[in-house]
């Protein structure tokens, strides 16, 4: 895979060869994403030999890998089960509710040599790839190694309206996590440092992140998410200062299309994509791809697990 977000015509060839190959799955949770889940592995040649709903025993350890959807609370120990028994997983976000078991089950995985993956699909929408490659061409332009810091500013908004669904986790675990995880394909964890922080009533986040480190150094990013909203918004704005060699205009982009009626329509490329890449993982291409994207998952838990711990401190 190419760094710019998009691919090589090798990355199809070699999954057309590599979907040959008829896996086996046990599917964790038969809700709303474990249904969706399961209609696209199945149309890529999966087989289900059991789907669990909670409470339910798992009596199948012959497959090739698992799809956990239950309830995030579930997360961990469903996956640390499989991973032990190396078992390749492919996990609903949030990996885990608190950065320590995050972290020890990408690195329970890289100790057994097993596929961990976490569904963000947000980081395989086609819209946000070509808004990726577009603005780290911009950032480049900027980037002139003179150590000074880019004057550059990102807006992540992401609202929708009340939903009973993924009601076992804070808004961040459900919802910030999405737009920490499309960040760090941008930037590296290690650059940033947390600006601000603060839970607005029950269901809204505000967080504001900054790139203190490498040659993206002064970037700073406003995150703001919320889902007891009155509007269903998923946008990125870019703002930039208006000194020499700034590109010539900001701009925001969405990266969600619509129905009639305003609601958020499901772009299915964005799940088929991350389907797609997960069976690569299973193939043995994009190992190190894979690894950085199961650590970003778990990096996005330690932030967002921080957010609630420090206002329950506070409160």
């Amino acid at each position: 895979m190419k760094d710019s977000g998009g691919v090589s015509l090798s990355y199809f060839l070699y999954f057309r060869h590599s979907a040959m190959k008829k896996y086996k799955a046990i599917l964790i949770g038969n809700g709303t994403m474990g249904k969706r889940h399961r209609a696209r592995f199945e149309a890529c040649g999966v087989r289900f030999v059991q789907v669990v709903d909670a409470d339910d025993v798992i009596v199948e350890n012959n497959v090739d890998f698992a799809v956990i959807a239950s309830p995030a609370t579930s997360h961990y120990d469903y996956a640390k089960y499989f991973l032990e028994r190396h078992v390749a997983v492919f996990v609903e976000k949030p990996l885990a509710i608190s950065g320590s078991e995050a972290q020890e089950l990408v690195e329970l995985s890289q100790r057994n040599g097993t596929v961990l993956f976490v569904a963000q699909s947000e980081c395989f929408n086609p819209l946000f790839l070509n808004f990726r490659k577009h603005f780290l061409t911009e950032l480049r332009s900027l980037n002139r190694g003179d150590a000074k810091p880019v004057n550059a500013r990102l807006e992540f908004r992401r609202e929708h309206r009340y939903s009973e669904r993924c009601r076992d986790v804070n808004v961040s675990l459900d919802l910030l996590v999405h737009d920490l995880g499309l960040f760090f394909t941008l930037f590296k964890f290690e650059d940033v440092d947390v600006l601000g922080k603060s839970v607005v009533g029950t269901d809204a986040v505000k967080m504001s992140l900054k790139v203190v480190r490498g040659p993206y150094k002064g970037v700073e990013a406003n995150f703001y998410v919320n889902r007891d909203s009155d509007v269903d918004v998923r946008t990125i704005s870019v703002s930039y200062g208006r000194q020499g060699g700034s590109p010539s205009s900001d701009y925001t982009v969405s990266l969600a299309r619509y129905n009639d009626d305003g609601e958020i329509a499901h772009i299915p490329d964005s799940l088929e994509n991350e389907h797609r890449f997960f069976l690569k993982l299973l193939a043995g291409a994009c190992t190190d791809w894979g690894k950085r994207l199961a650590q970003t998952a778990a990096d996005c838990v330690k932030i967002t697990s921080r957010i609630f711990l420090s206002c329950e401190k506070v409160c």
